[in-house]
């Protein structure tokens, strides 16, 4: 009798669709990016903050638009308040920096890496519950900010180790005074969001569209000639100046690119940007340069790192002018993308350097002393806990991915001898001191 009742009240484990559980052997390369990019963002005076999980409703749907209002998770709380979890480490950020303005010194640079919920329909490499890095710049509307964030964005992709990439930039501005200059800018939100869904329905159907929208099967394809390339080898200035004739005359915001592209080219990084008009970036808090980042070995894969400038964002929530930049980096989405390519980015997942086995739990003291001081050599050491024959000592530690493990007796402590076993080669180093096993280790691993 008590049986089945055990059995009746066990509760099968589930996920819910589109989160995830993160093994080992896939949060360990994880963690190791977001480490590196912490670092390299604080190279460049980003620092970092964190922002709650939940905001009020009100805040959230202020300034998303259209689909991602309808992607919100949003319910009442215990006090009957309406509330939800973040869809994007940005909109928090512009109700932080209301909040918060007269304890920062502008301009102000931020990093913030976490997770976000969005409700949209999973598939590969897009989830309900995923990690962004998001870095901005605050309180300076220029070419130099607005360049910064794309020497970032360039930095932090060489950083992570990523192959080939290529980052796509257009500007809001410029799109705008295209539409003006139709006279179709009323329209210009809708028409925003036809277009970001370019790579994903094709041109046919965005024509249909736009026609739909506009009342003009002219005006739609006058569009279209503004965000296609007859030519995919057009260079970065050339699409500039064709875009500059299509809008009527040069303005602010070619200029404004122009700066920018030359920066780029001092820098020596141009050759990873490319002026791409059908990127407009489908949330409506954009106002300048937008951009969103492919990776040529996955042409279908979509957007792994995209962004752009936000100049009115934090004026839902005060009166003060605060111009921002910034990009965010889809990290779960860039993972699945390099696991694809079998990327050797995502290739580390050993949970340790080093295991010291446990061939007699009288001895672990000496087997902890010995851990301190590898680990004060920079190595990762894993102590096994258990008395167990060292067959299955070896397996756990195979499973585990750790390249070496350290064998000693009481024998071997006295006279300050080891073995030191290369689990992936079979090769063994018998009677070394720690000190040559540390080397040995180190030639490998660091």
């Amino acid at each position: 009798m008590s049986d089945e009742k055990t059995t009746r009240s066990i509760i099968e484990p589930r996920v819910l669709k589109g989160f995830r559980d993160f093994l080992p052997a896939m949060e360990i390369p994880k963690k190791a990016i977001i480490n590196k990019l912490e670092k390299h963002f604080s190279s460049y005076g980003f620092v970092p903050i964190d922002t709650p999980v939940l905001e009020y409703t009100e805040v959230l749907l202020g300034k998303g638009g259209g689909e991602t209002d309808k992607q919100i998770f949003h319910f009442k709380d215990n006090g009957e308040r309406d509330v939800a979890l973040r869809f994007d480490l940005t909109v928090p950020f512009a109700r932080f920096l209301a909040q918060h303005q007269n304890e920062l010194a502008l301009p102000f640079k931020r990093f913030h890496i976490n997770k976000v919920w969005r409700g949209e329909n999973p598939q590969k490499g897009r989830y309900r519950e995923f990690t962004q890095c998001d870095f901005d710049i605050v309180g300076v509307d220029s070419a130099e900010a607005d360049y910064e964030i794309l020497s970032v964005m360039d930095s932090s992709f060489a950083v992570m180790g990523v192959g080939e990439y290529q980052f796509c930039l257009a500007h809001r501005g410029l799109f705008n005074a295209f539409l003006s200059h139709l006279g179709i800018i009323d329209l210009s939100v809708e028409i925003l969001r036809t277009v970001d869904k370019l790579r994903k329905i094709g041109k046919d159907a965005v024509k249909e569209q736009l026609t739909s929208l506009t009342g003009s099967s002219e005006k739609a394809q006058d569009i279209l000639s503004y965000i296609t390339k007859e030519d995919e080898q057009e260079s970065f200035l050339a699409t500039l100046d064709r875009l500059s004739k299509l809008a009527g005359n040069e303005t602010e915001h070619t200029q404004r690119m122009r700066t920018i592209y030359q920066y780029l080219s001092e820098a020596g990084i141009e050759g990873h940007f490319t002026f791409d008009p059908s990127i407009t970036r489908g949330l409506d808090y954009y106002t300048g340069i937008v951009y969103e980042t492919f990776l040529p070995s996955l042409p279908n894969f979509g957007s792994v790192c995209s962004g752009g400038r936000y100049n009115d964002l934090a004026s839902l929530y005060t009166k003060e002018r605060l111009p921002g930049v910034g990009s965010s980096i889809g990290l779960d989405r860039l993972l699945a993308a390099l696991e694809e390519l079998e990327s050797p980015v995502v290739g580390k997942t050993n949970s340790a350097d080093v295991a010291i086995l446990n061939t007699d739990m009288s001895l672990f003291n000496q087997y902890d002393r010995m851990a301190r001081t590898l680990r004060q050599a920079g190595l990762r050491v894993d102590v096994y806990l258990l008395e167990k024959k060292l067959a299955a000592q070896y397996k756990w530690a195979e499973t585990n991915a750790v390249p070496f493990a350290i064998l000693s007796d009481a024998n071997t402590i006295e006279t300050g001898l080891l073995t030191l076993k290369n689990l992936k080669t079979r090769a063994s180093y018998a009677s070394i001191t720690l000190e040559e096993a540390i080397d040995h280790i180190r030639k490998e691993v660091i």
